[in-house]
């Protein structure tokens, strides 16, 4: 309880402000004013509303009467007076009325779209059943989700479909997609595809950008993201632009969990009907939870007009311009600011009001900027462009300017900007990036007043500070090396005295002791009588074209020593491979046996090979025969072939056999050959009994030509020379009849770069069994017909058994 106040004191009853604070209290005086000033604000909060109602609905009867702003003010006023209302109640009601006509006509639109649905319903067509019902569905719906709802159980499920996703459209610059409303997917999923940022190429992006809509049959093919496709990765997708009216204000995506197979017309035209009635919802309805409002009022045409006032370069307000049906036919030039400039001249009366494509018909042509405007308008994305032609048609002949081009959608309206191209800007630029890429300074020196002009390339040549004043002509040889005094003087006389275009080249000794090598080339300007006035011209350092000059010489020098050098050292190999080894040699007469070698070196001289053959009765009486290839080209190959033949050769003079004469050789290319190595086969034929005995090392078999027939004869193992330090050799053995033929050859006679081994030696088979007549014939037989590509050397030695 209170305690009584003292005696004496009277209470007095004070007035208590907010929570019990006294009045007339600072703080009570101060929450007044608080409150108040609250009650202001909010107030003039609601008036502001009020006057953005009441010029939208201004705007709409401008729209409906067909007249301009002032008469549509004047209009609402009498309706407003007639209603017996204040101007505010008349506006919301002009406004509801507005929006339940749009219902109305989206309704018909779609009763009319669906007219073929329904008299394919009469047929007994379930799928139109369910496509008229889904867009029944839709048009009740409440919001975007509800939408994506109704379409997916109505009409896409029964199609296959399991989900599906309308996405929303950035109605400025942005370019960003957000999910207004989907089916089939989990909440998770649903949120983290809730936006998608700008520039992210996912299946709605694509699908917005294609006027057709994108089907994809597989998603795995495209490798497109997109909401869901972890859970169907290789199922088909549909992505459909949701547009009316010329506008895109989204994307219908449908998703299906198996490859999608190509649809009958009549389901493409259905979904595009959906597409399209999801426009219709994407214009009234914002995010799936949130409530349904009105279109968002697009800004009044005056505030761009006052906008492309307000810039410095010229620019036009577009507006659209439709059609009874609200097809986008063109754009109407709303505004031309004060900077306009025509390409053709003309006035900003004569453009104002014009249709754009009567204004420009050539903007539909080869720029297809008609056709960039109208995606601007459709999508909202802005379009920017370098040196584009902006061309006006004027008595049927073509003017253009080169211009910077700039659009921009802002509500209804287009902003088109545009900077023409300073061509005398553009041109001096050019200049002075060519100068300075060309290291090239100009001057012009005048003789009668001593003024000379520099630029700043010059100085930069130089070496001098722009401060420093330029270096007159007659002062040159003082910058010049010594030695180019002469042909310094010589170009001054030229020029000043003889008053006759010159030239020269000098180096330059810089104050910071870099010598530059320097081309001056200058020209006199005389007057009328002949007298010199000015003298203009360049200087260009040419110092990186001098050196490469001398680095080029150089070059030639050592590459002519060098190909001196390997000319000598292939004359030499071919000198040496012929004298050992002549491309022709009679053939070897015996009783019973004929022996035929042929030779054919490479085409190229530098292409000297190690190819070599041999066929010589041996003191045993025995016959030696032997063919072989060492690797590479050249004086070594050359050396190295001589090296086996001879040993060879000699070895077999100790009676041993093909096997063991091979094992010796190859004792010898790997110890004495400097790390050559090389293939050969070596027979030993006996007359008396027709026996030839033979081993290979690491080469092709012998060829046995019997009658009308011709086959290698069986391969025996053996290594290639100089590949290990010892090795062993299988020897085999075969019986000759009479009128046998055997071959033995280097794989020049077969090798091409296109085909296997094993086709060419079936083509040198088939070759050998076909050739007739004696044993020269058939080898020169084979030497024609060979197909060979390599160019290599090629060695053939061949027996005829009598």
């Amino acid at each position: 309880m209170s305690e009584p106040p003292p005696e004496g004191m009277e209470l007095r009853s004070t007035p208590a402000g907010p929570a019990g604070v006294a009045a007339d209290s600072p703080v009570g005086r101060l929450a007044a004013t608080v409150d108040r000033l609250s009650r202001e604000v909010r107030a003039a909060q609601a008036e502001a509303e009020g006057r953005a109602l009441i010029e939208l609905a201004k705007g709409i009867l401008v729209e409906r009467l067909g007249c301009g702003p002032a008469q549509a003010a004047r209009q609402l006023a009498e309706l407003t007076e007639q209603a017996g209302t204040t101007q505010l109640e008349f506006a919301v009601e002009v406004i509801n009325q507005a929006a339940r006509d749009r219902m109305s006509e989206v309704t018909h639109a779609f009763l009319a779209a669906t007219r073929a649905a329904a008299e394919a319903e009469a047929e007994g067509d379930p799928a139109a059943v369910r496509l008229r019902a889904a867009e029944s569905g839709a048009l009740a719906a409440d919001d975007t989700q509800a939408v994506a709802e109704s379409l997916l159980e109505q009409a896409l499920r029964p199609l296959g479909a399991v989900a599906v996703a309308i996405w929303a459209a950035a109605a400025g610059a942005d370019g960003s997609l957000t999910l207004a409303g989907s089916a089939g997917f989990s909440p998770a999923e649903a949120a983290r595809w809730y936006y998608v940022p700008p520039d992210v190429a996912t299946v709605a992006r694509c699908g917005l950008a294609e006027r057709e809509g994108l089907w994809i049959e597989s998603l795995a093919e495209r490798g497109l993201p997109s909401v869901g496709r972890h859970h169907h990765p290789d199922g088909g997708r549909a992505a459909v632009p949701a547009g009316t009216g010329g506008r895109v204000y989204g994307v219908l995506e449908i998703v299906w969990p198996e490859p999608l197979p190509p649809q009958r017309p009549q389901i493409v035209r259905q979904v595009e009907a959906l597409a399209e009635l999801c426009a219709h919802t994407l214009e009234t309805y914002t995010a799936p939870d949130g409530p349904a409002r009105p279109e968002r009022a697009l800004p009044d045409a005056a505030e761009l007009m006052d906008l492309a006032d307000g810039l410095y370069d010229p620019a036009l307000v577009l507006v659209p311009h439709l059609d009874a049906s609200g097809n986008l036919l063109d754009f109407r030039i709303q505004h031309v600011n004060s900077r306009f400039l025509d390409p053709a001249g003309r006035p900003r009366g004569m453009v104002s009001g014009a249709l754009l494509l009567e204004a420009y018909p050539m903007a539909a042509g080869e720029s297809e900027l008609f056709q960039r405007i109208e995606r601007v308008y459709a999508t909202g994305e802005p379009f920017r462009a370098r040196r584009l032609h902006l061309t006006a048609l004027v008595d049927q002949v073509p003017l253009s300017a080169v211009a910077d081009i700039s659009v921009s959608r802002h509500g209804s309206g287009i902003l088109f900007i545009w900077r023409i191209e300073d061509e005398t800007a553009r041109l001096a630029s050019l200049l002075q990036h060519a100068q300075r890429l060309g290291r090239i300074g100009g001057f012009e020196e005048n003789l009668l007043t001593g003024e000379i002009t520099w630029n700043g390339q010059l100085f930069d040549l130089y070496g001098r500070p722009e401060t420093s004043p330029p270096v007159p002509l007659e002062n040159l040889p003082a910058y010049a090396h010594p030695d180019d005094a002469v042909a310094i003087g010589r170009f001054l006389r030229t020029l000043l005295h003889h008053r006759r275009p010159a030239s020269a080249a000098f180096r330059l000794q810089r104050p910071d002791g870099v010598t530059r090598h320097i081309r001056v080339v200058a020209e006199p300007v005389l007057d009328t009588d002949g007298r010199l006035l000015t003298v203009r011209g360049a200087y260009q350092d040419i110092s990186a074209q001098h050196w490469t000059e001398v680095a080029l010489a150089a070059t030639r020098d050592q590459l002519a020593h060098t190909e001196q050098q390997a000319s000598e050292r292939d004359r030499l190999a071919l000198q040496l491979q012929r004298a050992i080894m002549p491309p022709a040699q009679g053939p070897l007469q015996m009783a019973d046996l004929d022996v035929a070698v042929r030779y054919r070196p490479a085409e190229a001289e530098q292409l000297v090979g190690g190819d070599w053959y041999d066929a010589v009765v041996l003191p045993s009486r025995l016959v030696l025969l032997c063919v072989g290839d060492v690797a590479g080209h050249g004086i070594e190959a050359a050396t190295s072939m001589v090296v086996l033949r001879n040993a060879l050769r000699g070895l077999a003079v100790t009676g041993a056999g093909p096997g063991q004469l091979l094992s010796w050789l190859n004792m010898v290319v790997h110890h004495l050959t400097g790390g050559v190595t090389a293939t050969a086969v070596c027979g030993l034929y006996d007359p008396a009994t027709r026996t030839l005995r033979w081993a290979r090392a690491g080469h092709l078999p012998p060829v046995l030509v019997r009658g009308s027939e011709a086959a290698p004869l069986p391969p025996v193992r053996g290594l290639l020379l100089g590949a290990v330090p010892e090795a062993r050799y299988e020897e085999g053995e075969v019986q000759l009849a009479a009128d046998d033929n055997l071959l033995m050859y280097t794989d020049g006679l077969i090798e091409r770069r296109d085909r296997s081994v094993e086709e060419s030696l079936t083509h040198l088979l088939t070759t050998a069994a076909k050739a007739p007549g004696t044993l020269d014939q058939r080898l020169d037989r084979l030497l024609t017909y060979s197909r060979s590509d390599t160019d290599d050397d090629t060695c053939i030695v061949g027996i005829r058994v009598g």
